[in-house]
């Protein structure tokens, strides 16, 4: 064993002599050493309740044949750090929840890891540690909230709040109302009830084959959640047995599955920044080109919040990712027969599956023949930038409008509070990169904003910056170049025209090659105020989004 450094021979005495000190009987050293890395937090909605699992996994690993040992690692909200500075760190924290993981599993030489994580940036980061370290790996997601209800509207926490804002903001609803929904909103733990970024990418790991069948679905408060990682604690341990490791899971294929699977569900944006980061830490060449070339085969069979009223409950109640599996598999000469932690195939689960087409459609009849995300290119964004497809309604498939220019997200909230911005307006935010930033916030307010007021139809916004997975309507990200690298974001100006067309998949700024020409020669940066401590480190490794955003 991996641990065994530690703990056998006579010169490792030192070394026993304080794992004794932690209760360790003579029977439980000589068991495998098993990290429970787990980021619950009181502060976290989505791993409030992570007490309980951690006890579940506890019990599986012992059961199991192991000896466990809990440790914890940062967990950030995005909801919380949403809309404010603390959003600069969200993006970030991806890294350094690797780098947590990375340390204790090295220092103290453990033989394998259950990762316990739920929100946007943990199991990515999660996902990047085990690849790095390729130790008997194993993910278990926390699962998503169930929805709420206020006098007979079913909510969730977009629609509930952030998008609630709006229609306050024009009076569709009383402060009275709003403060109702509020409350009604996030009725229990769990991550967001939608296909957000957590949901997303609990969903990709399952795809992946990182974590139990029906784990990403399964909702927090469930039984099922607490069955799921009491086995997950049982299976580590066979895992260390067969010397199973991420790497022979995580393979190419298994990424592209996960690609597809995105693409049919309609996923968050920021799971191409994830994947490309995942990637790129098991050594494996994935690209914007891989998602480019399946978003133009992959339909979208899946819409689920913020694009529709289903909610990860609906997706759970029709089969979850297995059910994705018996639909997408045979049917999809590109989705291959991957296996997973437990020696399952792709085709072994897709057998035993069952689905709900009124939820799960089947590929010759989906909801759209679109995918849920796309790839554009243009003179605005040579290196690519990203659209979330399923939220953007068919009628501004194509967009051209003027465009109303901000340095700061918090400039743009402004102009859209007080109704600067109005219809066929293009709303660039831009100085919010991974490097500009720093930390590449996400833009769920000014996004939420301009729904809840009744522009999502009629407006766009664009961005260097990220979406939320919970964003809706015509909303253009990761932007590359990115506006302080010197990209093309950066010489805009208002009143110039932007035209917009998802079918041909570009995005182009309508302003003469020679005034462009002119603005280059004469273009300084805009300089966000110098950030100082761990954003100062990020800033000066962290990639551009094309390439992961990752700090190297």
């Amino acid at each position: 064993m991996r641990s065994d450094i530690l703990k056998t021979g006579v010169e490792h005495a030192p070394h026993r002599a304080l794992l004794y000190a932690g209760g360790l009987s003579d029977k439980n050293i000589k068991k495998p050493f098993i990290g429970i890395a787990s980021s619950f937090s009181d502060l976290v909605p989505g791993h409030a309740g992570m007490r309980e699992l951690e006890r579940q996994i506890e019990k599986g690993i012992h059961s199991g044949g192991g000896q466990a040992f809990i440790f914890g690692v940062p967990a950030v909200c995005d909801g919380i750090a949403m809309g404010h500075s603390g959003m600069r760190y969200s993006l970030p924290s991806r890294d350094l929840i690797a780098d947590c993981v990375e340390t204790v599993a090295s220092a103290h030489q453990l033989d394998g890891l259950v990762l316990l994580t739920n929100c946007d940036k943990i199991t990515p980061g999660m996902l990047i540690a085990a690849l790095r370290l390729n130790i008997p790996s194993i993910i278990v997601t926390a699962g998503p909230s169930l929805e709420g209800h206020c006098k007979g509207e079913t909510l969730t926490f977009i629609r509930g709040s952030s998008e609630a804002v709006g229609r306050y903001r024009i009076g569709e609803i009383s402060l009275e109302k709003l403060c109702e929904m509020e409350h009604c909103a996030c009725p229990t733990i769990g991550s967001c009830q939608g296909l957000y970024t957590a949901n997303t990418l609990a969903c990709l790991t399952e795809v992946m084959g990182m974590s139990l069948p029906y784990c990403a679905t399964a909702a927090a408060v469930s039984s099922k959640k607490k069955r799921i990682a009491f086995d997950s604690g049982y299976t580590i341990c066979e895992l260390i047995k067969g010397n199973i490791l991420p790497r022979d899971i995580v393979t190419k294929d298994a990424l592209r599955n996960a690609i597809i699977a995105d693409l049919a569900l309609g996923g968050s944006t920021n799971s191409i920044l994830h994947l490309l980061a995942i990637a790129q830490s098991a050594d494996i060449d994935l690209s914007l080109d891989d998602f480019e070339q399946l978003s133009n085969i992959i339909p979208q069979i899946i819409k689920l919040d913020p694009s529709s009223t289903l909610t990860m409950t609906d997706l759970d109640n029709a089969g979850g990712i297995p059910g994705v599996f018996k639909t997408l598999f045979g049917n999809t000469p590109e989705f291959k027969d991957c296996k997973n932690l437990l020696g399952l195939k792709v085709s072994d689960i897709a057998k035993s599956a069952w689905v709900d087409n009124n939820v799960i459609k089947p590929l010759d009849n989906p909801i759209t023949n679109d995918p849920g995300l796309a790839i554009l290119h243009g003179n605005l964004a040579p290196d690519g930038a990203v659209v979330k497809i399923s939220g953007v309604d068919k009628d501004v498939f194509t967009f051209r409008g003027k465009a109303k220019v901000y340095n700061h997200e918090e400039d743009a909230m402004k102009a859209i509070e007080d109704d600067v911005v109005v219809a066929g307006d293009v709303v660039v935010i831009r100085y919010e990169g991974p490097k500009g930033g720093p930390g590449m916030r996400e833009m769920l307010a000014p996004t939420s904003l301009l729904v809840g007021k009744g522009l999502g139809k009629k407006c766009a916004l664009i961005t260097d910056g990220r979406f939320s997975g919970g964003t809706r309507g015509l909303c253009i990200g990761h932007i590359c170049p990115e506006a302080c690298m010197g990209g093309t974001i950066g010489l805009i100006e208002d009143g110039d025209t932007i035209e917009i067309d998802i079918n041909k998949r570009t995005i182009n700024l309508l302003v003469d090659e020679n005034i462009l020409e002119q603005r280059r020669q004469s273009f300084k940066p805009y300089q966000n105020e110098v950030p100082k401590g761990y954003l100062s480190k990020y800033q000066r490794s962290v990639t551009q989004a094309n390439k992961g955003a990752i700090a190297q």
